[in-house]
């Protein structure tokens, strides 16, 4: 509706700083074939003209009405280069007409980068800095805004069909594209580098597990011990930093549920691809524009609960939560699965200790930690590594609680064995352990190879 409205442009704002300041020094840390998307300085007064047309003749585009879009901008675009003196060789005029459809149909300078596959991650530091995660790199792109009132444009075409609000009383915000994909969003006086999108981009193909074979981050035998503990519901955690690939793991796990059984998925913002048909998606609820109507995940877990679940999925836990998937995992509801920032199997733990008692009961440590002993079953610990590759670095077991410790048991662990190339060469090895869990798997009609952990082959005692 309030897609073609007008905005002002300022007419006395800082000039922006010049590329070269901007550019990193080496020439491998920029982004290529991305010029055609660059904005010419007079890009500006085109828009305006071509939407000023718009909304004289009434037409009526949605988001996402590309093909539409260009048979109707077109020969406004032709109408504006005239009105504007501009003389454009044709080549010009469809980059042109390229950048006018992204602008008004779509999230302007950006759009080509989320119609990249191959771009994982999309940063905007404010109107003239964007950069982008490719392949594991972080590179810096020609493109950029006109001024931080064109980025708040965008952001309010990312905002507006969410029911949200990003200004000086609410300068912070979480949301997701239509695609999935998730968006942080950080504008002044917060950010003193200008308005700030950061653009998490959702997989349009779900991956599988033979997809991380292919890629070098699973073993075949690990991807065999995987789809076991998760048909001998075993309950999981997925542990890694930001970017690991945590959500990935767990929507490839999720796959080796068995369709007969009823899974509650509970999330921030919805991303997982679960292809069950007994599946019940519920995700959290920010605060209004008044402040008002937040239902957080952890109102989400205990109501899961009663909802007959076979199967609780969170896809993150970051506080109090914790505590209601511990007593899910606890109360029979085995199979359950969730992900959490930490660096290594241990701080997970630590971790999850911590976000127990943010919950605000007056537990005794060592309940929480016989909690956290009865409930794990598995630690699977993903991590991004320094050539960007993500992989599997861990798969510890936790054995049971001996005093006032945890003991955990590791059944793979990745061994770097150098670098070549810039490429980091190892590979993720069984250490030879049998997992106290293959006995519980039985029970499940679920056999593994003793093979598989290696040898020579003994039982964690």
């Amino acid at each position: 509706m309030g897609l073609f409205k007008k905005t002002s442009v300022k007419t006395a704002s800082p000039s922006p700083p010049q590329r070269e300041d901007l550019l990193p020094k080496s020439p491998a840390g920029a982004a290529e074939g991305l010029e055609a998307y660059v904005l010419p300085p007079y890009f500006e007064p085109l828009r305006e003209y071509v939407q000023e047309q718009l909304l004289r003749q009434n037409v009526r585009l949605q988001m996402g009405q590309m093909e539409e879009g260009r048979q109707i901008i077109r020969p406004l675009l032709d109408q504006a280069l005239v009105a504007k003196h501009i003389v454009v060789p044709r080549k010009e005029k469809e980059r042109l007409l390229n950048l006018l459809v992204a602008e008004i149909l779509g999230y302007g300078p950006i759009q080509p980068l989320l119609d990249d596959p191959t771009i994982t991650e999309i940063m905007v530091n404010g109107p003239y800095q964007i950069y982008v995660e490719k392949e594991g790199r972080i590179l810096l792109t020609p493109i950029t805004f006109t001024d931080e009132e064109h980025v708040m444009r965008i952001i309010e075409r990312i905002v507006a069909p969410l029911g949200r609000r990003v200004d000086e009383s609410s300068p912070m915000a979480d949301a997701r594209l239509p695609d999935g994909s998730r968006v942080n969003i950080v504008i002044p006086p917060l950010s003193l580098n200008g308005p700030c999108i950061t653009i998490r981009k959702f997989f349009r193909r779900r991956l599988s597990m033979e997809d991380l074979i292919r890629f070098g981050s699973v073993t075949p035998e690990f991807a065999v011990f995987a789809e076991a503990v998760v048909r001998g519901r075993a309950n999981i955690i997925i542990s890694g930093g930001t970017g690991s690939g945590k959500t990935t793991m767990l929507n490839i796990l999720s796959g080796y549920i068995p369709s007969d059984e009823r899974i509650i998925t509970i999330e921030d913002a919805a991303e997982l691809q679960l292809q069950q048909e007994h599946v019940v998606r519920l995700e959290a609820r920010p605060p209004n524009v008044e402040g008002r109507g937040e239902i957080p995940i952890r109102e989400l877990v205990i109501n899961a609960l009663r909802m007959r679940p076979d199967r609780i999925i969170v896809g993150e836990v970051r506080g109090g939560e914790a505590l209601d998937m511990l007593q899910a995992m606890n109360t029979g509801h085995d199979g359950s699965m969730t992900t959490l920032h930490s660096n290594g199997p241990r701080d997970t733990l630590s971790r999850l200790e911590t976000m127990v008692l943010m919950a605000g009961m007056e537990l005794p440590l060592r309940a929480i930690r016989q909690q956290i002993a009865s409930a794990i079953d598995l630690i699977i610990h993903v991590s991004r590594m320094r050539d960007g590759s993500r992989k599997v670095v861990a798969a510890t077991e936790v054995l049971g609680l001996e005093g006032d410790t945890i003991l955990l048991q590791d059944v793979f662990v990745f061994d770097i064995e150098g670098f070549e190339g810039g490429k980091v060469i190892g590979r993720l090895r069984p250490t030879g352990i049998r997992p106290r869990l293959v006995e519980r798997l039985a029970d499940y009609n679920v056999h593994l190879p003793p093979d598989i952990f290696g040898q020579p082959t003994v039982s964690a005692r």
